[in-house]
Parts: C-alpha cells; sequence; structure tokens
C-alpha cells in the first residue's frame, strides 16, 4: 500500500474508532471537512459548530495526537492485512452505491472475497428465522437458489436457520452471495457456520462495518441489519415470528425504499406470523423467484436469465441411481414434515439395519437431510 494511501487509511481508522462519532456524526464531518484528515484537524469550536458535545470534542482531539490512537490504526491495518481483506471507505469508487444512499451509510467496509464481482451483480437479502421449521428452510433454499442462478447475488446475515439456508443455496447454484457479519472478521458468528463462511469467500464476500477485535453482541445486528437491507434492492423475509430481528431488515427496507417481499407460512405457526404480518401490511407474497423478479425494472428483468421455470420437487430426477429399499423410503419422507427413523422403519416394513443403511446412503447424496431427534425430510433440489 502506498504510502500516502496507508495515512489515509490511517485518519478513516482514527475517525471509526473515536468514542461518540459514529455513521451519522461521521457522515456530517466529512460533509462539513471533506476527508478524515481534515475533521480531525479542524479546531474544537468548529466541531462544537456541528452539534458535537465536549465529549465526542475532546475524543476527537485525542484520536488526532494520542499515540494509542495511532497503535489502534495500525493494529487494525496489521489484522487487516493478516485476514486477507481490505477496507473500502465511503469516499472510494467501489463502495456499493446503494449503501451510500442510506441514512447512516457506514464509513467503513471492512471485505473479503471477491466484492466486486459479487455487486456486478443485482442483490437482494433473503432473512429468517435462526429456529426455523423444515418448511422455512426448504423455502428459502429453493427461493435463493433460483434466484442465484438467474443473476442475482443473495445478500444474508451468515446466522443460523434461513440465512445459512440461503447461502448455501446460493452456493450450490455456483452463484454469488454476500455474507454481511455482526462482529469484526476476525470473529465469525455463530461458529458453525465458519466453514460456511470460508466457502462464502472463496466465491463471493464477507463485509462487515464492525472493526477488527469487535465481538458479536445484541446491539450489533441492528446495524448489520441495516447493511443487508442497505445493498439490496429488495428484502425477503422467508420465516419470522413477530419479534425478529427479519422485521427489523424489512422496516429498513422499506424506509430505505426498497422492495419487501414475504414467503406465506401456517398460521398455527409462531415462526411465520411475521411474515404473514408483513403480506398484510403489503409486502408481496412470493411463491416463486419470478414473484420477485418481476417487481424491479424491464432493464434489470432483462439482464436475468429467464429460462424456463424450474422444475418442481416432483419433477427433478433423484440425485442418484438408487436402491430399492432407498426408493421406498425416499417415497415415505416429505419435504416439509420431518419423519422418525422408528415411523419409516415401521411403515416401510424394512429391518432397522436397512432402513438406517438407506438412509445413510441417502443422507449422504443429498436427497435427505438428517434433522435432530433422529427425523428426516427431503431436500428441495
Amino acid at each position: 500500500m502506498p504510502d500516502n494511501a496507508r495515512a489515509d487509511l490511517e485518519d478513516w481508522l482514527r475517525l471509526l474508532l473515536t468514542p461518540g462519532v459514529g455513521p451519522v456524526m461521521g457522515r456530517r464531518l466529512l460533509e462539513r471537512f471533506g476527508t478524515p484528515t481534515a475533521a480531525l484537524a479542524a479546531s474544537p469550536d468548529e466541531w462544537r459548530a456541528l452539534g458535537l458535545s465536549d465529549d465526542v470534542a475532546l475524543a476527537l482531539a485525542e484520536s488526532r495526537s494520542a499515540e494509542r490512537s495511532a497503535e489502534n490504526a495500525a493494529r487494525q491495518m496489521a489484522a487487516l492485512a493478516r485476514s486477507g481483506g481490505r477496507a473500502i471507505t465511503l469516499a472510494d469508487d467501489d463502495y456499493p452505491a446503494l449503501l451510500r444512499e442510506i441514512h447512516g451509510a457506514p464509513l467503513l467496509l471492512f471485505v473479503k472475497g471477491d466484492w466486486a464481482e459479487s455487486l456486478a451483480q443485482p442483490c437482494i437479502a433473503v432473512v429468517g428465522s435462526r429456529a426455523c421449521s423444515t418448511y422455512g428452510r426448504n423455502a428459502a433454499a429453493k427461493l435463493a437458489r433460483d434466484l442465484a442462478a438467474a443473476g442475482m447475488t443473495i445478500v444474508s446475515g451468515l446466522a443460523r436457520g434461513i440465512d445459512a439456508a440461503a447461502h448455501e443455496a446460493a452456493l450450490e447454484a455456483q452463484g454469488r452471495t454476500i455474507a454481511v457479519l455482526g462482529a469484526g472478521l476476525d470473529d465469525m458468528y455463530p461458529k458453525e457456520n465458519a466453514k460456511l463462511a470460508e466457502r462464502i469467500a472463496e466465491s463471493g464476500a464477507l463485509a462487515t462495518e464492525f472493526p477488527f477485535e469487535k465481538p458479536p453482541t445484541p446491539r450489533n445486528f441492528p446495524y448489520r441489519n441495516r447493511v443487508i437491507a442497505g445493498l439490496c434492492l429488495g428484502v425477503l423475509v422467508v420465516e419470522a415470528a413477530e419479534r425478529s430481528g427479519s422485521l427489523i431488515t424489512a422496516r429498513l427496507a422499506l424506509e430505505q425504499g426498497r422492495e419487501v417481499f414475504a414467503v406465506p407460512g401456517n398460521i398455527t405457526s409462531g415462526k411465520s406470523a411475521g411474515a404473514n404480518r408483513l403480506i398484510q401490511d403489503g409486502a408481496k407474497l412470493v411463491m416463486d423467484w419470478r414473484d420477485v423478479a418481476e417487481e424491479f425494472s424491464y432493464e434489470l428483468r432483462r439482464r436475468l436469465r429467464q429460462g424456463q421455470s424450474p422444475p418442481t420437487p416432483a419433477q427433478r430426477p433423484l440425485p442418484l441411481e438408487l436402491t430399492e429399499d432407498e426408493r421406498a423410503l425416499l417415497a415415505l419422507v416429505g419435504f416439509d414434515q420431518p419423519i422418525h427413523v422408528d415411523a419409516l422403519a415401521m411403515q416401510s416394513g424394512l429391518g432397522q439395519s436397512r432402513v438406517l443403511a438407506a438412509l445413510l446412503s441417502l443422507t449422504l447424496n443429498g436427497a435427505l437431510r438428517e434433522l435432530p431427534g433422529k427425523r428426516y425430510a427431503r431436500v428441495l433440489r
């Protein structure tokens, strides 16, 4: 990195790390002074004229002069280099145009992976419940897979449940996906999705506004959600309870002038109450990826690879040549209602050992998914 670029990034980091200077106040300083360097060089009276408190003015003065501030910025740059990522500032050309439009856009984004290629396609967010149902997971996977195959980048939050299903389906379709994190690039949360994050970085991108050494805390996730919505043309909610972070993302999308979509769910399930309420309030009901695409401009729809409608699950070929035992069990397992191994043994009439062997094979070849409690469900392909 050239010395002048390094010094410029150090000042961006000093501003970012200054206590009391968040995205809104940071944007105000930049609009008034032009650059972080000039903002840090201003006088306390100039800062106060912008509405900064004495405490924030004191913090800014320390950020421009204190040795600790320089060390903190240098530590961030060293961590960024070790991670293989890079920082994109609000002034950079490859800062996302849609995100720049929102109120309180992040001053910096720390990104890793193929950022430019991921943003070259139109982005759609797919979000939902962490404790999702089999129906919700299948719906998220099907829609994300078809949207990714059509040429849209799937954006989500790397959380358990719907988020993970959306990311995985986009990767299966050999499409692009962006995971927006609620912590620094050095802290993948939840830990169980660390391997998924590695796969995303290889063919998509990871992004966060949080610096290194910033752990995931509950207050981080509403900020994370506004970035998810801000990157995208619209937000698709697959499953959400009445009080859900996904509903926050949908509300932020509406405030940002973006489209909101929702998948209808079981009216007796609390997991679907929030998504169903969104539809009542005017969100577009989605049953197929085309329901999403048709809300966008003609030019964007023309860019998407329309082709023929993806085949229904019943039409899609089985993944491999199956044995008679495997075919018998597959006929008993549904997509949305998991079935216990004992019920499969009873209904198929096969012995326990034959059932377990067939289930193992079907799980390994991707036809079935094993769920907690020795229950199984079909996988939408």
